[in-house]
C-alpha cells in the first residue's frame, strides 16, 4: 500500500479527530487501572487503543459509504474522498468490515464482558450514519457513540461498572452532542432541501446554539460531579475550570449570522479542551 493510499484512508476517516474521544478513553483506563493498583497485563493498553482506533475507523468509513450520494450533492462535502472518487465505495465498505472484525477481535482478548457488549457498541457507532434520515436527535446518537470511550476503557480494565466513569461518559455525551450541533449549522439549509434531520433544521440556528450552550453546561457539571465523587485534588479542578472555559469560549466566537469560525469552534477549541483536561487528569492520578 503506497503512502498516498494510506493518506487517503486516514483522510477518509478523519483520523485527526480521534483527539476528541481518545483523551477520555485514557481517563477511563486510568480510573480502572488505579482502582486495581495498576496491576494490569502489558497487552491491555494496546488492546484498548486498538478498540478505539478500529471502532472509530469502522464508524467513519461506514458514514462516508452511506452518505456518499448526499455528500456528492453538498458543496461543502462534495470533495470528500468517496464522492470525489479518491476512495471507491466498496473500499470504504471493506474498511468498515475489516475494522469491525478487528474491533471484535480486540474485545475478545480483553475480557468476556467487553466481547459480549462489542456488537452493541458497533450498532451504536455504525447506526449513527442513518440517524439524520429519521431523527433530529442524531447529535445525541453520535454523543452516545463517543461516550462509550471512558466507560468502555474502564470495563476493559475492571470488567465492572462504576458511577465515576459513567459520569465521565455522561459528560462526553453532552459535550459531543453540543459541539456536533454547532458543526451541523453549516448544513442546515442543505439538510432542509434534502429532508435530513438535525437540531438546527428543527429549532433554527439561534435556538440550536442556545441548546448547545445548555448541553455544554450539563457536561461541565458532570465533570464537576465526577471530581467530587472521586475526591479529587486541586489539580483535577484546575483541569475542570480550564476545560469549561475553553468549552464556552467556542460559543463566544459563533453566532447565527456568522459561521465562518465553525471549524475553529468545532475542532481547535474542543481538541485543545480535551487534551488539556486529560493531561491534568493524568497529573491528578500520578501526583
Amino acid at each position: 500500500m503506497s503512502g498516498s493510499t494510506i493518506h487517503n484512508y486516514l483522510s477518509l476517516v478523519k483520523f485527526s479527530h480521534t483527539i476528541f474521544a481518545l483523551p477520555f478513553a485514557i481517563i477511563g483506563f486510568l480510573l480502572g487501572a488505579k482502582s486495581i493498583n495498576f496491576d494490569i497485563p502489558l497487552k491491555l493498553p494496546f488492546l484498548v487503543l486498538g478498540c478505539m482506533v478500529f471502532a472509530r475507523t469502522a464508524a467513519m468509513s461506514f458514514n462516508r459509504y452511506i452518505d456518499r450520494d448526499i455528500d456528492a450533492l453538498n458543496e461543502r462535502t462534495k470533495n470528500r474522498e468517496v464522492p470525489a472518487g479518491v476512495v471507491k465505495p466498496k473500499q470504504a465498505l471493506g474498511l468498515t468490515i475489516i475494522s469491525s472484525i478487528l474491533f471484535i477481535v480486540c474485545t475478545y482478548f480483553i475480557n468476556p464482558l467487553c466481547f459480549y457488549l462489542s456488537p452493541v457498541a458497533l450498532a451504536v457507532v455504525l447506526g449513527y450514519s442513518y440517524a439524520k434520515r429519521f431523527t433530529s436527535l442524531c447529535h445525541f446518537i453520535l454523543g452516545i457513540g463517543l461516550a462509550l470511550a471512558p466507560i468502555g476503557a474502564y470495563l476493559a480494565v475492571t470488567e465492572s461498572f462504576h458511577i465515576i466513569p459513567l459520569l465521565f461518559s455522561v459528560a462526553v455525551l453532552f459535550w459531543v452532542s453540543g459541539f456536533d450541533i454547532i458543526y451541523a449549522l453549516q448544513d442546515d439549509e442543505f439538510d432542509k432541501e434534502q429532508n435530513l434531520k438535525s437540531i438546527p433544521t428543527f429549532l433554527g440556528r439561534k435556538n440550536a446554539l442556545n441548546l448547545s450552550v445548555l448541553l455544554h453546561f450539563v457536561c461541565s457539571m458532570s465533570l464537576l460531579a465526577a471530581g467530587v465523587a472521586m475526591e479529587a485534588s486541586w489539580i483535577y479542578f484546575v483541569g475542570w475550570i480550564l476545560f469549561s472555559i475553553i468549552l464556552f469560549y467556542q460559543h463566544k466566537i459563533i453566532n447565527p449570522k456568522d459561521l465562518s469560525r465553525v471549524n475553529l469552534a468545532f475542532f481547535t477549541t474542543n481538541g485543545v479542551a480535551s487534551v488539556v483536561f486529560a493531561l491534568l487528569f493524568i497529573a491528578e492520578v500520578f501526583l
